[in-house]
Formats: structure tokens, C-alpha cells, sequence
């Protein structure tokens, strides 16, 4: 990973006052030359419990899969190495993605859009796949929601996930 990425925590301390309880990444995964991606907080529910104690990037291990739990949500950093990318694929979620250093081609099934720093795509439960074409890592930041399927979509599936197990398929 190329990119400096580092996590805070806000919550309340022990005298009831919003302090940073939690500095650091937790649940990092990486494949050499494809990408690095930290977990950055990741619930079982939505609404979010706020009164659940803990560091919830590493609720009931997220690790490989795509999708958040049933009614939850996955926080990410998400680093793609050039000439790399995520193939074809979707997920019965929302996706909020940000670009916030280098660039990446977001493909569907009828355009392409260069994202740049700043730029933002919601996703919601379609094809879709990544493809970095720069000589620069790109990151991405954002949130996978679980979501009402749309119905049959063609392509790759990544998986929905029950409370009990991960799937990835």
C-alpha cells in the first residue's frame, strides 16, 4: 500500500465526554499488485446501535467478502494498484465510493466513467467492475449498505452474507 490511511474512533468516555477512544487500522487485507483494503468499521444492523461497545471493524470478521451482514453496513478503504481492478460483479447492497487520490475507470454495462479525486458514484445493486489504466494506486473510501435485491442481474454474484457465515461465490 502506497497510501497513508489511518482510522479514528470518536465515542464517549468514561466521563460521558466525546473523546477518540480508537486510533489505527484493525482489519487489513491485501493481495500483492491487486489491492489493500482496511475494514473500517462494519455493523450488524441498521439503524446503527451506537451503544454497542467495541471495535466493530471486526464484527464477526468482514475479511473477504464484498457485502455487509443482513441490515448491516462495511466502512472500507479500498487501494487498487495500477493496471489492476475488480472484474465484473455485484452486490445487493448500496455502495457510496469516493475517490480520493489517483484514478480509476468505473465500467457498467454500457459506459465508462474516469473517476478523480472528489468524485463520487453510489452503485445500487448493478454490474459493475474497476479498472486502474493510470501508472498510480488509486483509493477509494466509502460504504457497502446492505439492500433490497433488484432481481436477476447478469454477471458475477459476490455473495450474500447470513449473520451466522460468509459466502462468497
Amino acid at each position: 500500500m502506497t497510501t497513508h490511511v489511518n482510522r479514528f474512533v470518536v465515542g464517549l468516555n468514561a466521563e460521558n465526554r466525546s473523546a477518540v477512544l480508537r486510533r489505527g487500522l484493525t482489519n487489513v487485507q491485501s493481495q500483492e499488485g491487486l489491492y489493500w483494503s482496511a475494514t473500517l468499521w462494519a455493523t450488524e444492523e441498521t439503524p446503527v446501535n451506537n451503544t454497542i461497545d467495541g471495535d466493530r471493524s471486526k464484527t464477526a470478521d468482514p475479511g473477504n467478502s464484498l457485502q455487509p451482514f443482513p441490515n448491516g453496513l462495511i466502512c472500507r478503504a479500498l487501494e487498487i494498484e495500477p493496471g489492476s481492478g475488480f472484474p465484473m460483479h455485484h452486490t445487493d447492497t448500496l455502495d457510496c465510493l469516493t475517490c480520493v487520490r489517483g484514478e480509476i475507470y468505473l465500467v457498467t454495462d454500457t459506459d465508462e466513467v474516469l473517476m478523480q479525486p472528489g468524485d463520487t458514484v453510489i452503485i445500487r445493486g448493478v454490474k459493475h467492475a474497476w479498472s486502474n489504466r493510470s501508472s498510480a494506486p488509486c483509493l477509494l473510501v466509502g460504504t457497502n449498505t446492505d439492500a433490497t435485491p433488484l432481481g436477476s442481474a447478469n454477471g458475477t454474484h459476490m455473495g450474500r452474507r447470513t449473520n451466522k457465515e460468509r459466502i462468497i461465490r
